[in-house]
């Protein structure tokens, strides 16, 4: 693995899998002697919780809850 000449290294698609390392998410670096450790960085807010904020007003169309539930049970 080669680090860039902005910093930067490409973690292998099958360690990200594994470890849950989407797009966006935070991670911690420790340094221990002349070694790193990358963490996953713990955070209040799970995945799905900042999709919704992100998602929250985009709509474009006012439906009631049982208008919703309507259209899904066609």
């Amino acid at each position: 693995m080669r680090v860039t000449s902005k910093g930067q290294v490409t973690i292998p698609q099958d360690i990200r899998e594994r470890l849950g390392l989407f797009p966006n998410t935070e991670v911690t670096f420790d340094v221990v002697g002349d070694t790193v450790r990358i963490r996953k960085q713990k955070r209040s807010k799970n995945r799905g919780h900042q999709l919704i904020a992100h998602l929250r007003g985009k709509g474009t169309i006012k439906l009631t809850t049982d208008e919703i539930m309507a259209l899904t049970r066609d």
